[in-house]
């Protein structure tokens, strides 16, 4: 009796272990830890580049009474040295990074350039000669950038505005009439901008960034007396301000 009773038992055993290891076999497995979140968060930098412009003038004389005549078409290409800081706030879901930014920037851009005026317009052979400056600078955009371990590449689009400065004179072959200031004018214009970059990490908290941004202040109008001892009367000009901007910085994330 005692050895069918232990012969029985083996034979429950023999049975019950493959069942208990076929339920352990379809546990599931421990859900996967997430990722740390590399570009969430506040960040603070500075930055310094290089940025090169147009500006386009056309100026029109307008005698009391009569129609506009053209007195010039003019354009500069200003150049110079930027820069600045920035601000932003980064969020992260998987590889896509999404951002707002805002910056500040200092610029010795300027340029000065001659353009041949209408001699039937200035009444004798004449030129203009122009000087236009950015002298400052700042933007407000959204980021969106594709994430990749220790870097990100991004697109950034939004608003721009700026301080611009116009100087002009027209001056007279020969010497018949002095040279005339035609304008001097210091305006702060809004527009918009488009661009792209690479962030990567360098040590610890701290980042690096190479940035290209193109920036547009639009189209306006001028208009003031044109001075004596020409016809009375008034000039109008129509300006048009774009310019190019490449930079480098760090940032720092807290």
């Amino acid at each position: 009796m005692n050895k069918l009773l232990i012969a029985g038992a083996a034979l429950a055993a023999l049975i019950g272990t493959p069942a208990l290891a076929a339920d352990m076999a379809v546990k599931a497995p421990p859900a996967p830890v997430a990722p740390a979140c590399v570009w969430c968060g506040w960040y603070v930098g500075v930055n310094l580049g290089g940025s090169w412009g147009r500006v386009r003038d056309t100026a029109d004389f307008i005698p009391t009474g009569f129609t506009p005549s053209l007195i010039a078409t003019n354009a500069t290409n200003p150049d110079g040295v930027i820069g600045g800081g920035q601000i932003g706030y980064n969020w992260q879901q998987g590889v896509v990074v999404f951002g707002l930014e805002t910056d500040i920037q200092g610029s010795s851009e300027r340029a000065t350039a001659s353009a041949t005026g209408v001699t039937a317009t200035c009444g004798v052979p004449c030129y203009v000669t122009e000087t236009d400056k950015l002298t400052w600078f700042g933007t407000a955009r959204a980021r969106l950038g594709v994430a990749s371990g220790s870097w990100m590449a991004y697109v950034t689009g939004g608003a721009a505005y700026g301080g611009i400065s116009t100087n002009g004179t027209e001056t007279f072959v020969g010497g018949i009439v002095p040279a005339l200031a035609l304008q001097n004018t210091n305006t702060t214009r809004g527009g918009w901008t488009a661009g792209g970059g690479v962030e990567g990490q360098l040590t610890g908290k701290w980042t690096w960034k190479v940035e290209y941004l193109y920036m547009s202040f639009g189209t306006w109008n001028l208009a003031f007396a044109e001075p004596a001892p020409l016809a009375p009367g008034s000039v109008t000009q129509s300006l048009r301000v774009t310019d190019n901007v490449v930079r480098g910085g760090v940032n720092w994330h807290f």
